[in-house]
């Protein structure tokens, strides 16, 4: 169950399908108007959730001190295979994320912190982002992927 929290499953679109078949240069276009591509929202999403793996894998990665440092690497892909090995790491961060649901007491953790917690935040941090990559895909003109996306 909280996995499909981590993954937005069976309450919208989830995360890779969301990216799925985006061309590579859509993914570092930023129509008028918006803060971020979806290229930035996804190594936002990866930052986060890489350092959640190393949170509950008992390592104590410190924080960025600002919010920017939260958002590393360029504006877009220099090319298709930047994209999609940035697809396949969000992919392998999501799955990390999801093997360590099941280890460990979930209201186990550090300080006042617990790791049940901290995986609730980072569901609802990634459900926030797919929805902006979603809303991106659309003013693009790229939207629905080869999925769909979510219809009844």
């Amino acid at each position: 169950m909280a996995s499909r929290a981590l993954s937005g499953r069976d309450a919208h679109v989830e995360g890779m399908n969301a990216l799925a078949g985006l061309e590579w240069r859509f993914a570092g276009a930023k129509p008028a108007g918006t803060p971020h591509t979806v290229f930035q929202l996804v190594n936002h999403m990866i930052y986060w959730q890489e350092w959640l793996v190393k949170w509950l894998d008992g390592k104590k990665p410190r924080p960025p001190r600002h919010a920017v440092g939260g958002w590393p690497g360029p504006v877009g892909p220099a090319s298709r295979r930047e994209w999609e090995r940035t697809v396949r790491r969000f992919d392998r961060a999501l799955l990390a994320l999801e093997r360590r649901v099941c280890q460990g007491d979930p209201l186990s953790g550090r300080g006042k912190t617990t790791r049940l917690e901290l995986l609730h935040v980072v569901g609802s941090h990634t459900s926030y982002h797919v929805g902006q990559v979603v809303l991106l895909r659309q003013q693009l003109g790229a939207w629905p992927p080869p999925s769909g996306g979510v219809t009844w």
